[in-house]
């Protein structure tokens, strides 16, 4: 044992944090986490993923979304939603995450400090207690910063939190506006504008980009784009923001976005969404001889380790993909390396979800990266409407789509929009990781009726195309 307080010194309790701590309290470490708020969990728990994804589950309810199709468009469970009904909900979801967080800590014997840390040297952390004003300094053989990120400003827009607000915000809303702006067509910025359509607000989407979320299958994103108009949103992609500025008129309070192509958007709140940085300005990076770029990220090696090999970092403040069971993951593996602990994972087949409204998963590679790379492929699919299930949950037009290899005809991706999407993808998961080919969807009997039930019928319409 070293002299110094602790194995292990965690900046930051989100998902990555709090699983590199557990990680190390497991194989018996002493364990610090340093949080500088009031409460665990970080920005996930408090104002990010599981927020945002419980009002989307409000929504989906009360809206009667899903319902629809069978009903009609008319078809609501409440007629009047209002922004109190969505937090009712999401309040309650917090509370219990953060109970649920804190007690794993505690039962795990991890020491939770409230307090600002940074670097004083490369294994010194000083904490400065802002309710208490009290400052000390701790020591640590192995530190690991899970800082997490906070939403890019622009300082040249007036934010105020109610007509011009961050995604942070929105938790504090009173009202629901019957025109949103969402600056920003990244994975924040399309979760937010497809929830907020589904309650019939009328959205407009603003981006540089002319694509939507372009990380993903080009079939997904042109579907996702298709529900999104469905849904009224209107789109300007590949225009740039040149002014945003509150003003009054007898109709009441609104918002002018002036765009450099000369057109304007007016709004009566705005959600900006361009990015985020990572929350690294008082950690003192220096001091500990390390440094972050122009967006708060801190570069690491494939075991996120930092230049300094005891110092790792993990989460969303190392960049892409920036989500929460990817940071977990991390978390874990960075904790098992600091301490030689065995573990193996595979990064490339890390499933990604994407909450809009219908949701996205994808995992392993898309058509355009095979093609890139020369791979030889073709692709199966399966539409929810050709599924009984689908039909019973009023899912007329969700999507599964498989990628295999032409000759091996072993699975290559996977990604699916629609109802349970998130769910349903571990599936094509589990068989990628195996390394199963598309003979082996063919081959099971999937319970009848069910969404996985697609699996079966996009390998058949895969292998229809080979012969």
């Amino acid at each position: 044992m070293s002299g110094r307080d602790y194995d292990l010194v965690v900046i930051g309790s989100g998902p990555a944090g709090h699983r590199a701590a557990i990680q190390a309290a497991k194989v018996g470490k002493r364990v610090a986490v340093v949080e500088r708020k009031g409460v665990v969990g970080g920005v996930s728990i408090n104002t990010g993923t599981i927020p945002s994804k419980t009002l989307r589950e409000a929504v989906m309810h009360l809206s009667g979304y899903n319902q629809r199709g069978i009903y009609g468009q008319a078809y609501r469970v409440k007629q009047k939603i209002e922004m109190k009904d969505l937090l009712h909900r999401t309040d309650h979801v917090i509370r219990r995450e953060i109970d649920v967080t804190q007690h794993q800590l505690m039962r795990n014997s991890i020491e939770v400090i409230s307090a600002t840390g940074s670097f004083v040297d490369a294994h010194t952390i000083q904490l400065n207690a802002e309710d208490s004003g009290g400052s000390r300094n701790v020591t640590a053989d192995n530190i690991v910063i899970a800082v997490g990120t906070h939403c890019t400003l622009d300082p040249n827009i007036p934010f105020d939190g109610e007509r011009i607000f961050i995604s942070d915000d929105l938790l504090n809303l009173e009202t629901l506006p019957k025109r949103l702006a969402v600056i920003g067509a990244g994975v924040i910025g399309c979760e937010y504008a497809t929830i907020f359509a589904a309650l019939g607000v009328r959205v407009t989407v603003i981006d540089k980009r002319t694509r939507l979320l372009d990380f993903l299958d080009w079939e997904i994103t042109d579907a996702l784009t298709h529900h999104m108009r469905e849904n009224r949103v209107t789109m300007r992609l590949g225009e740039e923001v040149a002014g945003v500025e509150p003003y009054e008129d007898e109709q009441g309070e609104h918002v002018r976005i002036k765009l450099a192509s000369g057109k304007q958007v007016i709004s009566e709140k705005t959600l900006y969404a361009i990015g985020r940085t990572g929350a690294t300005d008082a950690l003192n990076l220096a001091a500990a001889e390390l440094d972050a770029d122009d967006r708060g990220r801190i570069t690491v090696n494939e075991n996120f380790q930092t230049s300094q090999e005891h110092i790792y970092a993990v989460g969303d403040v190392i960049g892409f993909p920036s989500l929460a069971a990817t940071s977990m993951e991390q978390g874990r593996l960075a904790s098992c390396h600091a301490f030689d602990v065995p573990a193996h994972s595979v990064p490339e087949l890390f499933p990604f979800g994407i909450y809009t409204i219908p949701e996205i998963s994808i995992v392993g590679k898309n058509e355009e990266q095979l093609t890139s790379e020369g791979v030889p492929y073709e692709v199966g699919k399966a539409s929810y409407k050709e599924i009984a299930r689908g039909q019973i949950i009023g899912d007329q037009s969700g999507l599964l789509k498989l990628i295999f290899h032409t000759e091996t005809r072993k699975l290559l991706g996977v990604s699916i929009i629609g109802e349970g999407a998130t769910e349903l993808i571990h599936i094509g998961q589990a068989v990628l990781s195996h390394g199963g080919d598309i003979d082996y969807f063919v081959d099971t009997v999937f319970n009848y009726p069910t969404l996985a039930e697609c699996y079966k019928t996009a390998a058949l319409d895969g292998i229809n195309r080979l012969s």
